[in-house]
């Protein structure tokens, strides 16, 4: 074989191995959505309710492409839920005051802020990011209720557009692009994958850790802000948490993480967290065409993540709790 034949043949196993998990997870789409549509023909799958579904996971989507900057350094975030509920009620306001450019930038502000207040103080105590992120989470839940004294904050019906097509899914592209961008062609992305493969060896390579794992929680807290802006307009209200109860809103930006994860090797992560809040989307909303009660939706979906997981994807390096 020439030497020509053997760089073509590389090419080619190297084209083969990018896409091989996105055939994969497309696969999985189509047998979950077939096994569904075979048990509940007429309540799901439908291409209006496939329209449905993509709506909703691209508001979680969003969210995991700023979480997948985070976890992928082995750190987390679970201040998520309050961060959405807390920009998500100043979006309410300020659209009330400036109309879309409020809506727009007050969640985005809010979202960047927060993320910088948990990169920093991460950083300035040096105890683990969860106990971090849990524990200001209960300020940002606080602040929420001061500002509202506990009422309703609705969205006016003027303010809207990213609650429906095409407004939401120009927004996603645009916050999916973002991303990419910023982990393929940037000096941060390498710097996140350094941190996350070998945290010492990166360090001892002149990367200065503390101020990227700043970076991540602020683009972290940036995606959520945009996040915020698509739940809003969703949902059309919002009300303030307390008690931890914006905790809830954590999980679904995760699974898809945890996607992005597992085929990060096939070096498409935020294809991989797209397609994965779709998976989840079809598992839940199929089994609400059956009937079933939420408790067996959330243990079912859980063990067919899993699986997904497990099946799919080598442990990731640096994915531990920090």
């Amino acid at each position: 074989m020439s030497q020509n034949d053997t760089t073509r043949e590389k090419r080619r196993s190297k084209f083969s191995e990018k896409y091989l998990g996105i055939v994969i997870l497309l696969l999985l789409v189509f047998a979950f959505w077939a096994v569904f549509k075979i048990l509940t023909p007429a309540n799901f799958g439908t291409p209006s309710k496939l329209a449905s579904y993509l709506q909703s996971c691209l508001i979680y989507a969003v969210g995991g492409c700023g979480l997948y900057f985070i976890v992928v350094m082995g750190l987390w975030d679970f201040s998520i839920g309050a961060n959405v509920v807390l920009s998500s009620i100043l979006a309410c306001y300020f659209s009330q005051k400036f109309g879309y450019a409020g809506l727009i930038m007050a969640p985005i502000v809010c979202g960047t802020l927060i993320g910088l207040l948990n990169g920093i103080v991460y950083i300035k105590l040096h105890i683990p990011s969860l106990i971090v992120t849990v524990g200001l989470s209960l300020i940002y839940e606080s602040l929420g209720v001061f500002a509202t004294q506990g009422s309703e904050q609705v969205l006016s019906s003027s303010y809207r557009a990213f609650g429906q097509y095409p407004g939401c899914l120009i927004l996603a592209l645009l916050a999916f692009l973002f991303a990419a961008f910023i982990l393929n062609y940037t000096k941060i992305g390498t710097y996140t994958y350094a941190i996350g493969s070998n945290e010492y060896v990166a360090k001892n390579m002149g990367v200065n850790v503390n101020k990227y794992k700043v970076i991540a929680f602020v683009l972290g807290g940036f995606f959520i802000g945009l996040m915020s802006i698509l739940t809003i307009s969703y949902g059309t209200s919002m009300t303030a948490a307390s008690n931890m109860s914006s905790m809830s809103r954590n999980f679904m930006p995760m699974m898809g993480v945890f996607v992005g994860l597992a085929f990060r090797k096939y070096k498409k992560p935020i294809t991989a967290i797209v397609i994965g809040e779709f998976i989840v989307a079809l598992l839940f909303n199929g089994f609400v065409a059956l009937g079933a009660p939420t408790t067996i939706q959330n243990v079912v979906t859980g063990i067919a993540l899993l699986l997904i997981v497990t099946v799919t994807a080598k442990p990731v390096k640096g994915a531990v709790v920090k």
